[in-house]
């Protein structure tokens, strides 16, 4: 079983490239399209499902399909979740 520690740590890892920080904050706005999300970037439809799928395996983002397109939000309860993750390891409580 996967602990806490590994688990964080793909959400971090994952927070660890300068377009997939991008994309958090385009979703920090609200919901959107595969495709305009891909109007911010120089980058191939196929880079970008990569990097999606890197933020939804990691718990960060919510893919929603609705026919042939993905849509993505942040999951906000996942993201907090790390943020205090963060906070009690870099706090000391004595």
């Amino acid at each position: 079983m996967e602990d806490k520690f590994e688990k964080k740590s793909r959400v971090f890892k994952a927070l660890g490239d300068s377009n997939r920080l991008k994309i958090i904050d385009l979703l920090s706005s609200g919901e959107k399209c595969a495709c305009e999300i891909l109007k911010f970037f120089d980058i191939s439809q196929s880079t970008l499902s990569h990097h999606m799928k890197i933020l939804s395996e990691c718990g960060l983002v919510k893919c929603r399909k609705e026919g042939t397109w993905n849509h993505y939000s942040l999951n906000l309860n996942n993201a907090n979740k790390s943020i205090l993750f963060f906070m009690e390891i870099i706090t000391c409580l004595d």
